[in-house]
């Protein structure tokens, strides 16, 4: 028997939308991070892209448990001495619901060329219209 190795020009790609409306924030975060590395295909190989397209709709509707609604913090920082902002977990679900998800889904996946290759094909919007229609995305059963 053989190994099957995959190669790039052989991946083909689906488009999968999501309702993120009452989903919790960490586990809709590690199944599209699943779909993007391609863990859910047979031809999954980690060192090549074989993932899919996902679309997060209705980011802004995304829940969270606990108390991480006023504990979590999002940080940056500007380079220069006491440049330090941060952002609490409510304000940035007011203001860019969109990078929530986006900041979840980018912790899960590899912090390397691979995996700035793989966030590309995450498309998040607030609302629940995206320009997306004609790919002709299918629901992603979560």
């Amino acid at each position: 028997m053989r190994t099957y190795v995959t190669k790039p020009a052989e991946v083909t790609r689906e488009w999968y939308v999501v309702d993120a409306n009452g989903k919790t924030l960490g586990r809709l975060a590690t199944e599209i991070a699943r779909v993007l590395r391609g863990k859910h295909k047979p031809i999954f190989q980690p060192n090549i892209d074989t993932g899919d397209f996902v679309i997060v709709v209705n980011a802004d509707k995304v829940v969270v448990t606990g108390n991480k609604i006023n504990d979590k913090f999002y940080y940056r920082h500007s380079g220069y001495p006491g440049g330090l902002k941060a952002v609490s977990l409510r304000d940035m679900l007011a203001t860019h619901p969109d990078r929530v998800v986006r900041a979840a889904v980018w912790g899960m996946l590899p912090h390397t060329r691979l995996g700035r290759q793989q966030i590309k094909k995450l498309k998040v919007y607030a609302r629940a219209d995206h320009p997306h229609a004609a790919q002709q995305p299918k629901p992603l059963p979560l």
